[in-house]
């Protein structure tokens, strides 16, 4: 019982220590695990490890088998959850480098990391060959957290996310090829054997995650599944589908639960935001719970056969050399660009499923007596271990050298996504701004993404907004819903992260009437309150541009708008065409010659008749 509550007390303590200092919560997790397992046994009497997850086979925490019972379920979920994130809309036209990088990065990986193994630690042909295909993967627990932290632009940041998910169940596809290999006499048999494990596995791997999804997705649309039900109910489905399908065809339940995942997030299902909340809840406890349980049963002997000069060679070769080369031929004909190419080449950390499955093979392969089995876990782990302590303590750093670092946050990101904001929105989006769109209202969301708006549906109260790495360039944040409350907590949760550059909301109806309330984080105009604003919207759905002579020209037209219902200004565009949000208090912004100003409602074509208000 002790050791039960102590894995997941450890696992929240070492996700939270993560989160604090903005580092992959993978590498807390393997400094924890090897302390509690190995290296606690210098501290025993004994030498036995404060937690042991298995005995002589047949005792600790998961006894016998139950331990990659265990592994493998928590993987599934961990895999249809990331699946669960992937958009098509995402991909554009970055879909070739993607399918380059699955198909010839990992041919790449998989030759050059296996003749390194071989040639460096001297094993056998097979055992090097399971070590290059164990370490194929990256991953979304370890790639997000990294990507998080960096303003990327958005192409690179999908190339790298989109390629740890799918990269999974293709690294695990191979490791499972391979594994047969070994365990078959070579030769016609295992030819046989390879092309049946490899069909079986593609053949049941997208019918069962294809066929499954579209029923949950039915169901769903139908409302069969109670509310209260759906969460446990798909998480139930998702287990049976890994189960079933690996049934069938040994480890096709990776890519079962991998395509459900991506098939089920493109379906634009009711509660889908609900849904991904639970299972990102869920794959954080199980991420914490594995990488502990995985690094505390290394033995301290495992530990001590990759501790040497070779060890880090191979990881040179394995980072420095055949990572680029596969980023490399990946990148050809693409148009990214070299500078984007490099970062992409040295952000490769490798995660759960390299750590879980190598942990798997390994021990039964030690067991079969295998010959140099025993280097396949505690080598694979080396590799995630120093991957992970690498790219967290120099890809931000890596990015400036290399210049994909965004050095000006020039997103805009609006809180609301009502006529109004998309009005906004659109017009800054065709002037070459990234722009998102955050409303917890569905209608607003689709019809955003109808005018090709880049819109999320949620809200100001959750958190998970910090962890979207597509929000990385946004350097802006204006509240603009009707609801005071939630633009005043927009302003104050997300100035810090959103709008570093600038936060504005939209003044409430009291702030409107009386001047002396103006709030410094005021927005276009203090006599426009939210509904004067839709009001203006849909009487004049336009945003024009007017150029500026002077400061004194800019200011005279601003007291032109505060007399006219019909004009409202929004930014002040320069000759480079860089923006500059207008506050409610509008003597802020700085004007020069050649500065044009961007106002809604009717055209103001000369300062006389602007100071008419349009009859209706």
């Amino acid at each position: 019982m002790l050791e039960l509550a102590s894995l997941v007390i450890l696992g929240i303590l070492a996700q939270w220590l993560a989160w604090k200092i903005k580092t992959p919560a993978i590498l807390p997790l393997i400094l924890i695990g090897l302390l509690v397992g190995p290296v606690s046994t210098f501290f025993t009497e004994d030498g036995t490890k404060w937690l042991e997850p298995i005995w002589n086979g047949s005792e600790g925490v998961f006894p016998g088998e139950s331990l990659f019972y265990f592994v493998s379920l928590a993987i599934s979920i961990i895999l249809f959850e990331g699946g669960l994130t992937l958009r098509k809309s995402e991909i554009g036209n970055i879909g070739p480098v993607i399918v380059k990088l699955i198909s010839v990065g990992t041919l790449v990986t998989f030759v050059g990391a296996g003749l390194a193994a071989h040639f460096i630690f001297g094993l056998t042909w097979q055992i090097s060959f399971l070590f290059s295909a164990l370490i194929i993967v990256t991953g979304p627990t370890v790639i997000s957290p990294i990507l998080r932290n960096i303003p990327l632009k958005k192409h690179v940041s999908s190339i790298l996310k989109w390629e740890g998910i799918l990269i999974d169940p293709i690294g695990a596809l191979i490791s499972v090829l391979m594994f047969e290999f070994i365990r078959v006499e070579g030769g016609q048999d295992f030819t046989i054997t390879a092309l049946t494990e490899f069909g079986k596995i593609l053949l049941f791997g997208f019918t069962f995650g294809f066929t499954f999804a579209n029923i949950l997705a039915f169901l769903i649309k139908k409302n069969i599944i109670p509310h209260y039900l759906l969460n446990v109910f798909i998480l139930a489905t998702v287990l049976g589908v890994f189960v079933l399908a690996d049934i069938f065809a040994h480890e096709s339940g990776l890519l079962a639960v991998v395509i459900m995942g991506m098939v089920m997030g493109n379906k634009k299902l009711p509660n889908i935001k609900e849904l991904l909340y639970f299972k990102e809840s869920l794959s954080v406890l199980l991420i914490s719970i594995l990488f502990i349980l995985l690094a505390a049963n290394i033995e301290v002997e495992e530990m001590l056969l990759v501790y040497n000069w070779q060890s880090l060679i191979l990881f040179g070769i394995v980072v420095l050399l055949v990572r680029p080369i596969g980023v490399i031929l990946s990148s050809l004909g693409s148009g990214l660009k070299v500078n984007e190419v490099s970062f992409i080449s040295w952000v490769g950390p490798r995660g759960i499923v390299a750590a879980g499955i190598a942990s798997l093979f390994g021990l039964r392969l030690v067991r079969e007596g295998v010959e140099d089995a025993e280097y396949i876990t505690p080598l694979v782990f080396m590799v995630v271990l120093f991957s992970v302590l690498l790219n967290a303590t120099t890809a931000r750093f890596f990015a400036k050298i290399v210049g994909v670092f965004i050095k000006e946050s020039e997103g805009i990101l609006i809180i609301g996504a009502s006529s109004i904001a998309r009005l906004i929105g659109k017009y800054l989006q065709e002037n070459n701004r990234h722009v998102v769109l955050l409303d917890s209202n569905r209608d607003n969301v689709k019809k955003a993404k109808e005018m090709e708006i880049e819109a999320i549906e949620g809200s100001v109260y959750e958190d998970n907004l910090f962890n979207n790495i597509e929000l990385n360039d946004i350097g802006y944040l204006m509240a603009m819903t009707g609801n005071s409350d939630i633009n005043k907590t927009a302003i104050n949760k997300f100035q810090k992260q959103f709008g570093e550059n600038g936060s504005f909301r939209v003044i409430t109806s009291d702030e409107m009437t009386n001047p002396e309330l103006n709030p410094e984080e005021g927005l276009f105009s203090h006599t426009d309150d939210y509904i004067k604003l839709t009001e203006l919207a849909r009487k004049y759905p336009e945003i024009h541009e007017k150029e500026l002579n002077s400061k004194e020209h800019y200011e005279g037209l601003i007291e032109i708008t505060k007399s006219s219902p019909d004009i409202l200004p929004l930014f002040v565009k320069d000759k480079q065409g860089k923006f500059t949000i207008i506050p409610s208090n509008s003597s802020q912004v700085e004007i020069e010659e050649g500065f044009k100003l961007v106002y809604l409602g009717k055209v103001l074509e000369n300062e006389q008749n602007a100071e008419e208000p349009a009859t209706t």
